[in-house]
C-alpha cells in the first residue's frame, strides 16, 4: 500500500485500462495539452497521444454525442466534464440516447461509456457551479451512478466501470477531494458497482452517506464516540444500484438511521433510502429516520451562507442525538 492523492488514483485507473485496451480513450475540455483542469489526466497525452487523449471545444452536447456514437460502435470512451453542472448541456445525449439505446434497439446496441468529473460544491463557486447531481441521474433508467469518497474506492470503481460495465456510468467525483491522499495498493484490483462499504462498525445508530459528506458522517461518529454513542457509518459508494441490504442489516442491529447528503431535500437519495428502509425494516426501527441535506435553495457565494447551506458535523451530531432521544 502507498499513499496517493485522489486525482492520482483516478489517473492510475485510466492509465491501466488504456494500456490494457486500445478501445479506451479520454476526451474533454483541457484533458490533453493542459494536463486536465484538475490535473487528473497529467501526463496521459505524452503516453497515449492525441488520438486517445482528446481536447474538445467547449461544447458538452457535441463531444458527448461523439462519445456516445463511439461507444455504440465498439469503443469505450471516458468523458471528462469540467464540472457536472456543465453536463446538463449534454442531457439530451445522456437521457435520450445513451441511457435508452440498449432498450430501444432490443438489446443490440449498448453504450459502454464513463462520464466523469467533479460534482457538488467546492467552496465559493456560486450557484451555477455547486449542484450535486447524484439524485438527478439516479432517476434515469439505463445508467449507473457512482459517487466515491476516497482514492482507494475511486480507483477500484473506475477500473470496474471502464473494463466491465456495459451501461453508461455517471462517475461523480469531488473537486475538494482531488488532493486528498489515501492508501491504494500497487497490485491491480476492482470494486463491484452496487456494493456499499461499512467504514466504521457501531451498535447504537447507523449513519449513511457518500462522496465528500462521508467526512461529515465520520466526523460526527468520532464526536459521538466521546459521548458514549457507537455509530455505524456506511459509505454507499454506488447510488444506482443502491445497496439496500447493507443498510437494512445495519438498521436491524442499531435500530436507528440518520442519512447525511449534499443533495437538495426534494426527491433526494435520502428520500429513497428512507422509503426503502421503512418498507424493509420498519419493525426494527426504534425512532423515525432522520436526515440532513443541503438547503432547498441555490448555493450562494458568501462564505457564511456556504457554511449554512451544507451539512456539517455539529448539526449531524444533533440529529443523531435527536434520533437517540438524548437530552441536549
Amino acid at each position: 500500500m502507498r499513499q496517493i492523492a485522489f486525482r492520482e488514483a483516478l489517473r492510475e485507473a485510466m492509465n491501466e485500462e488504456m494500456r490494457r485496451d486500445d478501445r479506451v480513450f479520454l476526451m474533454g475540455e483541457e484533458v490533453a495539452e493542459y494536463n486536465g483542469a484538475y490535473k487528473v489526466s497529467q501526463g496521459m497525452l505524452a503516453e497515449f497521444g492525441p488520438k486517445r487523449v482528446i481536447d474538445t471545444p467547449i461544447t458538452e452536447l457535441g463531444f458527448t454525442a461523439v462519445a456516445v456514437g463511439a461507444a455504440q460502435n465498439g469503443l469505450r470512451p471516458i468523458v471528462e466534464y469540467m464540472t457536472w453542472n456543465f453536463a446538463v448541456l449534454a442531457l439530451d445525449q445522456i437521457l435520450n440516447t445513451a441511457s435508452k439505446m440498449l432498450a430501444m434497439s432490443g438489446g443490440q446496441i449498448g453504450c459502454p461509456i464513463v462520464f466523469r468529473g467533479p460534482n457538488g460544491s467546492a467552496g465559493q463557486l456560486g450557484a451555477q457551479h455547486s449542484t450535486a447531481f447524484e439524485s438527478y441521474f439516479a432517476n434515469i433508467p439505463g445508467i449507473k451512478v457512482v459517487s466515491p469518497s476516497n482514492g482507494y474506492d475511486a480507483k477500484g470503481l473506475l477500473k470496474q466501470a471502464i473494463r466491465y460495465e456495459e451501461d453508461p456510468i455517471m462517475f461523480m467525483e469531488s473537486e475538494v477531494m482531488y488532493g486528498e491522499k489515501s492508501e491504494v495498493p500497487e497490485e491491480e484490483y476492482y470494486i463491484p458497482i452496487g456494493k456499499a462499504d461499512v467504514k466504521k462498525q457501531g451498535n447504537d445508530v447507523t449513519i449513511v452517506s457518500y462522496n465528500k459528506m462521508m467526512k461529515v458522517a465520520l466526523g460526527a461518529a468520532a464526536e459521538l464516540e466521546k459521548e458514549g454513542v457507537s455509530a455505524e457509518v456506511i459509505d454507499l459508494r454506488s447510488i444506482k444500484p443502491l445497496d439496500w441490504h447493507t443498510i437494512v442489516e445495519s438498521v436491524k442491529k442499531t435500530n436507528r438511521l440518520v442519512i447525511v447528503e449534499e443533495q437538495w431535500p426534494m426527491c433526494s437519495v435520502s428520500s429513497e433510502i428512507a422509503y426503502r428502509i421503512q418498507k424493509e425494516a420498519f419493525d426494527f426501527l426504534d425512532a423515525p429516520i432522520l436526515r440532513i441535506t443541503s438547503v432547498d435553495a441555490p448555493m450562494h457565494y458568501a462564505p457564511n451562507l456556504v457554511n449554512l447551506y451544507l451539512p456539517d458535523v455539529s448539526r449531524t451530531v444533533k440529529l443523531v442525538k435527536d434520533v437517540m432521544y438524548m437530552k441536549k
